[in-house]
C-alpha cells in the first residue's frame, strides 16, 4: 500500500475510532455556553494552534451568521503581541492561562488543542480552568496525555500520527458547527456573496 493510500485508511479507521458520545457532549456544551452568554476560548501551538484560530473564525461568522444571539469566541494565539510580550517577560508557558486569567467567567468553556495532548503552555491553561470550575474540552492525539486526564470532553484522534490529529479535530469542529447551523438556523443562508458563488 502506498503513502496517499495508507493515510487515507489510517484517517478512515481513525474516524471510526471516534467516541460518538464525546462529540455528542461536545455539541451540548456549545449550545449551553452560547445560551448563556459564555465565551468560547480555543488554543494550541503550530497546526494545533491554526486549528483553534479556525474554529474560531468558522464560529464567529459560520456559525453564527443570520443569529440575533451569537456565538463568543476568542482564539488565544490569535494575539500575537500579548502572546509574544507573555512569552519574552514570563515565558513561554504561560502565553495561555495569562489571558485566561484577565477573562475566564463561570459560563465560559475551554478548549485546548494539543496533538501530544501534553504541550506544557495547553496543560497548565486546562488545569486553570478546571480550578475555576469551568467546562473543558481536549483535543487531543497518540495516547491523549495530560489534557485528556483533565477534561470534562475528550475528543481523542486515537492514531500515533500528528497530521491526522489535526485533520480529526477539522473534522469534529466542522460536525459542531454544522449542528449548530442546524439546529439554530431558519435560513441556509450564509451571507449573500457567499450565496451567489455557490449557487
Amino acid at each position: 500500500m502506498n503513502l496517499t493510500e495508507s493515510y487515507i485508511q489510517l484517517l478512515k479507521d481513525t474516524l471510526d475510532q471516534l467516541d460518538r458520545d464525546q462529540i455528542n457532549l461536545a455539541i451540548d456544551a456549545f449550545l449551553k455556553v452560547r445560551n448563556a452568554g459564555g465565551t468560547i476560548y480555543t488554543f494550541g501551538n503550530g497546526g494545533s494552534g491554526a486549528s483553534a484560530s479556525h474554529a474560531a473564525g468558522d464560529f464567529l461568522k459560520g456559525a453564527s451568521y443570520g443569529l440575533e444571539k451569537r456565538f463568543r469566541v476568542i482564539c488565544l494565539n490569535d494575539n500575537i503581541p500579548s502572546m509574544m510580550a507573555i512569552a519574552n517577560d514570563i515565558g513561554w508557558d504561560e502565553i495561555f492561562i495569562e489571558p485566561l486569567k484577565n477573562f475566564l467567567q463561570p459560563h465560559d468553556l475551554v478548549i485546548g488543542i494539543s496533538g501530544s495532548g501534553n504541550s506544557t503552555n495547553v496543560v497548565k491553561a486546562m488545569q486553570y480552568a478546571k480550578e475555576q470550575g469551568v467546562t473543558t474540552i481536549a483535543f487531543c492525539g497518540y495516547k491523549g496525555g495530560k489534557i485528556k486526564e483533565l477534561a470534562d470532553i475528550v475528543i481523542h484522534s486515537k492514531a500515533m500520527d500528528m497530521e491526522i490529529a489535526e485533520d480529526i479535530h477539522m473534522i469534529v469542529f466542522n460536525i459542531i458547527k454544522k449542528e449548530m447551523i442546524n439546529r439554530l438556523h431558519t435560513s441556509n443562508s450564509m451571507g449573500s456573496q457567499y450565496d451567489e458563488r455557490v449557487k
